[in-house]
């Protein structure tokens, strides 16, 4: 097992229970058993619990965490570079940030913005890190211990805007071009995890985080160089190729290994 702040495999949840507080909770054969405070303020690496079990149906599912920063890596996979008129570098990666307000849980609504800001609205599925220690200047052999756990990311672009724009901020920063969830998983190792991207029903994205271009550690250690990461930071890896046009109505799903299915309607 890989070196994380948290080694057991725990599936960590965000919901609003019946009388609307909002609660951490780890799930196991779809009963949620209720933390005491936030994962991110672990007592010697241990969850601390409080005596409440919910059922994962009666209860809304939140997004896993409200992220501090959400920092992207674009061009990690050398097919989705190519088909997005990028190329893949082997030294550093390409970075974005994306506003919090784009972040939406699973089976939220993805909302298009008008014809007259985009026509060519994409998705992006990827695997997500949750970072859970405080770093900066983290060596790539120390990088792995900051991970809390992985989830699941779309990364929505208005392509048409990020083929025009000199940065991606525009493209990447709409309302709701951040589905996130639908839950954290710890424990697992996030260098080899399959990621299918579907489009009603159709595979269009199918591929592993270990045809990144480049490593996750080191993705970690560079970015580290740039800005303190802190625990709650969301770093999404990039995605493989077979991005493609979104339209109303449309369901896209994110399925990654291990850790479950991000799914959400065009709206």
């Amino acid at each position: 097992m890989i070196e994380q702040v948290l080694t057991r495999t725990q599936k960590i949840v965000r919901y609003e229970d019946l009388h609307g507080k909002i609660h951490y909770g780890t799930v196991e054969n779809d009963v949620i058993s209720q933390l005491s405070n936030s994962f991110l303020n672990l007592l010697n690496n241990e969850l601390q619990y409080d005596d409440v079990q919910v059922r994962y149906n009666d209860v809304k599912i939140l997004t896993p965490i409200l992220p501090s920063k959400i920092i992207n890596f674009g061009w990690t996979y050398a097919e989705h570079a190519r088909e997005t008129g990028g190329t893949a570098n082997l030294k550093e990666p390409f970075l974005f940030l994306k506003p919090s307000s784009s972040i939406i849980p699973d089976k939220g609504e993805i909302i298009l913005p008008p014809k007259r800001l985009t026509n060519q609205v994409e998705m992006e599925g990827e695997v997500a890190l949750i970072i859970g220690k405080r770093g900066r200047n983290i060596s790539k052999e120390n990088a792995m211990t900051h991970i809390f756990g992985c989830t699941i990311f779309n990364d929505v672009t208005a392509r048409d805007l990020t083929k025009t724009d000199p940065q991606f901020t525009r493209g990447k920063g709409f309302d709701t071009f951040g589905p996130l969830g639908p839950c954290i998983v710890t424990g697992i190792d996030p260098t080899n995890l399959q990621i299918i991207t579907t489009l009603n029903g159709k595979v269009v994205q199918d591929g592993n985080t270990n045809q990144m271009s480049l490593s996750i550690p080191y993705l970690i250690s560079w970015i580290s160089q740039i800005m303190t990461l802190e625990p709650g930071d969301v770093l999404a890896t990039g995605s493989p190729s077979g991005s493609c046009p979104m339209e109303s109505g449309d369901v896209i799903v994110v399925e990654v290994e291990k850790i479950g299915k991000l799914s959400n309607v065009v709206k």
